[in-house]
């Protein structure tokens, strides 16, 4: 018999936070019946400066079987919270979940421009990419490298050995979803093994902290400039008052003259 749930998700507590997450995105673009469109990763949207569609479209998911799939992998992949000893462990889990969902989703974008820019394939200028399989797979295969040994459980039945997981999820899934972006997915087995391999290191509390911030501002800065949502209460308005007199120098020969003009004020009692 198994541990109970809330033991479990007391062991992986970011692994249930970012499942639980993923899980409330989808039901809020389900309730609002929001277009995968309207939140997914396209060369189009990015060349138009929708950065912030880095970090949106890999926590959005359409249909249920992505959502069901990505966090069950996910589920099973939160054993990596417990491997503080090979080096792994909850802060590694977090600091380089950032760097998977930003290099990820930079290395679609640059695998389409090469696509487009250089093989003329146009199509994937609208090719939409959406949901958290970049990061799946990127854990899939950092465990493969760290522990071999270890089983990856989908759908609570089926077992894949860790060391071919990544592989093995790259055709199961383009049979299962036909619509699932092999590119996404190749991109975070590359981040993955980018990671393990220490080819991408350093990573630490302040470095988070520093980038989670950096990934803020940039995300803010890109919804405002595309327009995709309101942030007129982030404007700076002029603290000049018009009612006030204003003040000016005006130049007189070799002197200086105080010229001092005042504004009528309109519906005003001068007390």
């Amino acid at each position: 018999m198994g541990k109970p749930l809330l033991y479990e998700i007391l062991e992986k507590p970011a692994t249930s936070c970012i499942i639980g997450i993923c899980t409330a995105i989808w039901f809020y673009i389900q309730k609002k019946n929001v277009s995968y469109s309207h939140v997914g990763l396209s060369y189009e949207a990015a060349v138009e400066g929708h950065y912030w569609r880095i970090i949106t479209s890999a926590f959005s998911h359409i249909s249920i079987l992505h959502l069901v799939f990505n966090m069950s992998a996910l589920w099973s992949l939160g054993v990596i919270e417990q491997l503080g000893h090979i080096g792994l462990g909850v802060q590694f889990y977090l600091q380089y979940t950032l760097v998977m969902v930003v290099l990820s989703g930079v290395l679609v974008l640059g695998a389409y421009h090469v696509l487009i820019q250089r093989f003329k394939l146009d199509y994937f200028r609208r090719v939409t990419a959406v949901g958290y399989s970049c990061v799946v797979f990127g854990w899939m295969t950092i465990l493969s490298v760290k522990q071999p040994s270890s089983k990856l459980d989908l759908f609570g039945f089926l077992s894949l050995p860790i060391s071919f997981a990544p592989f093995e999820s790259l055709v199961f899934t383009s049979i299962i979803v036909p619509q699932a972006s092999f590119l996404g997915h190749l991109s975070g087995i590359i981040v993955g093994y980018a990671v393990a391999w220490g080819l991408i290191q350093g990573m630490n509390n302040y470095w988070a902290v520093s980038m989670l911030g950096w990934i803020i501002l940039v995300f803010i800065l890109s919804l405002k400039r595309s327009g995709a949502f309101d942030f007129n209460f982030l404007e700076i308005e002029s603290v000049t008052d018009p009612t006030l007199p204003s003040v000016r120098f005006l130049a007189s020969g070799n002197g200086r003259t105080l010229q001092m003009n005042t504004l009528p004020v309109v519906g005003a009692d001068l007390v």
